[in-house]
């Protein structure tokens, strides 16, 4: 079986965190208060937990279901390993965030990962896709048509949340939730969205990207298209988050299983009577 292509740099992803000048992060902490009210609809004792993500150091060390606190032990998503060093078959709770949306080979990291859990242990993650900068994207698609009359690939491509279910399934996870929470976030420019993109380590992650930097011309011409497809009244513009969150199980004989085919005690011409 060949390899999937490559599509990220993830040295240069972490060259990216090294270099900002600040560690706060505004998408990551909209992702922790997520986490922690879904966690805690769960009523179960996780003994063993791991949160992999980028900017470890900051992530919290307790969580907390609705039995009470989870300890958690976190790993640095970018330290240059290919994949955490975990044994199998260990873990009672895998949290991904903010990672899998810069993996080449998204079945076959899911697939390792579920190989960490015990049987009837939980998987969850939370990553960009969807429409994320999608007005960011065709500004400069807009402008490097514009100027050169070609593209160049400048902003990662996006998972959709339709096809997030399907990846836990080819992964061997049972029970697959998928479902996005969508945020419109506004600047006063398009030059402040790329300076914020810039201090959150999120710059172009792609192999493939453009080698020298882009030409003053070229950011005023992706600016201007910005402004005039996606500024409100007031003069500022919109920005597009995309959060797609998974949760899924390893399979165990005490989850509920879909019933069989023709194994339904009551008829639907009963139920719905007439209208049926």
């Amino acid at each position: 079986m060949s390899a999937p292509p490559r599509l990220f740099d993830a040295a240069q992803i972490a060259r990216n965190l090294a270099r900002r000048a600040s560690s706060e992060n505004f998408v990551r902490d909209l992702v922790l208060e997520d986490l922690a009210e879904r966690l805690s609809a769960y009523k179960r004792n996780f003994a063993r937990a791991i949160i992999i993500a980028p900017d470890a150091s900051t992530l919290p060390t307790t969580l907390f279901t609705a039995d009470g606190p989870v300890p958690v032990t976190s790993i640095e998503a970018y330290s240059g390993a290919e994949f955490p060093d975990l044994p199998e078959g260990e873990q009672d709770l895998i949290i991904s965030l903010l990672h899998l949306h810069t993996i080449d080979d998204v079945p076959g990291h899911l697939v390792r990962l579920r190989r960490r859990l015990k049987p009837d242990g939980l998987f969850m993650a939370a990553f960009l896709g969807g429409d994320t900068l999608t007005e960011l994207r065709e500004a400069f698609l807009s402008a490097d048509l514009t100027i050169s009359g070609g593209s160049s690939p400048r902003v990662a491509p996006m998972a959709q949340v339709r096809d997030a279910g399907g990846l836990l399934q080819r992964a061997g996870f049972a029970l697959p939730v998928a479902d996005v929470e969508t945020h419109r976030v506004r600047y006063s420019s398009p030059f402040a969205l790329m300076v914020e993109v810039k201090a959150l380590g999120a710059s172009n992650p792609l192999l493939e990207r453009p080698k020298r930097f882009a030409t003053r011309t070229l950011l005023a011409e992706a600016a201007q298209a910005y402004a005039n497809r996606d500024a409100d009244p007031d003069g500022r513009i919109r920005a597009t988050l995309e959060i797609i969150w998974l949760a899924g199980w390893v399979p165990h004989e005490s989850q509920q299983k879909p019933l069989k085919p023709g194994s339904a005690k009551v008829s639907m011409t009963k139920l719905l009577g007439d209208k049926a």
